[in-house]
Formats: C-alpha cells, structure tokens, sequence
C-alpha cells in the first residue's frame, strides 16, 4: 500500500500547486462547459476519499458532515470559497492522506461495506476503496487541467 499512498501524496501536491497558483476568483469560476469550480473539484477528492475510506469502514471522518454534504457526489460548487478555506483545504489534502495512512498501517479498517461506483465496480474492501481513490482523483485532476486552459 505504500505505493498507492505515494500515488495519492503526488496527486494531491498537484492539487495543491493549482490552489496557490490560480487567484481566488479564478478557483471559484465555473467554466463555460463544466459544471463545478477548480475548488470545488479539489474539495471534492477530499470529501470522497473520506467517504471509501472512513464511512464504508464504520469510522468517522476527519471532515465536517458540513464539508462532506457541499462536496460529495451529485453536489454543486453553490457558494464562493474564501481564502480561509483554501488554506484550510490546502492543510486537509495532506492531513487527511498522512492520518489515513497512519490509521491503516495500525489496522484501523478492519471493517468495510461493500460499494458499487459509478464506474459498475464493487469495492469491497479498504485496499480497493484506496486503489480506486487514486483512479477518482485522476479523474478530477484531467478536470482542472482542461478547466485551467479557459483562463
């Protein structure tokens, strides 16, 4: 799992270097054909991988039921972020990774309930919620990369 958990520190310094290069009312745009901000999309990788990792193992997560109902799945970019809360995601994109990684390697999700994405696959357990984060995360990364090319 060391490997997947490199994965997901790489991607997330990327994301990170999006947050502290785009100004703030560029991270808070919407694009003509998109339907969410580079913020949003950013927030959003947290959100989800709290949700494969700590909801589908019975854990709680290490973010608000506030930051989880504005960012899961199926949500929209509905208010403007603040520079506040992007030094605060800025922190929870490492911090989140680096506790999940602790929590793992001490045998924290002994538990997980089976889930199917969107893409039809089944996770049905943690080492799979973590391999398909990685997958989810390139995903929206492709996203901010063709958004960052309308500005």
């Amino acid at each position: 799992m060391n490997y997947t958990f490199d994965i997901t520190l790489k991607t997330r310094a990327i994301l990170k270097s999006f947050l502290e290069t785009f100004s703030l009312e560029q991270l808070n745009k919407i694009p003509t054909g998109f339907s969410n901000t580079i913020y949003w999309n950013i927030k959003h990788v947290v959100i989800t991988q709290q949700l494969l990792t700590y909801s589908l193992s019975g854990l709680p997560t290490l973010i608000s039921e506030e930051e989880i109902e504005a960012f899961k799945k199926g949500s929209k970019a509905e208010t403007k972020a603040t520079n506040k809360e992007v030094e605060q995601l800025k922190k929870q994109l490492f911090s989140t990774v680096e506790q999940t990684q602790e929590d793992y390697k001490n045998g924290k999700f002994t538990e997980f309930t089976s889930y199917t994405v969107s893409t039809k696959s089944v996770l049905s357990n943690i080492d799979e919620a973590l391999e398909f984060n990685n997958f989810h995360e390139g995903i929206h990364l492709g996203y901010i990369l063709a958004m960052k090319k309308q500005f």
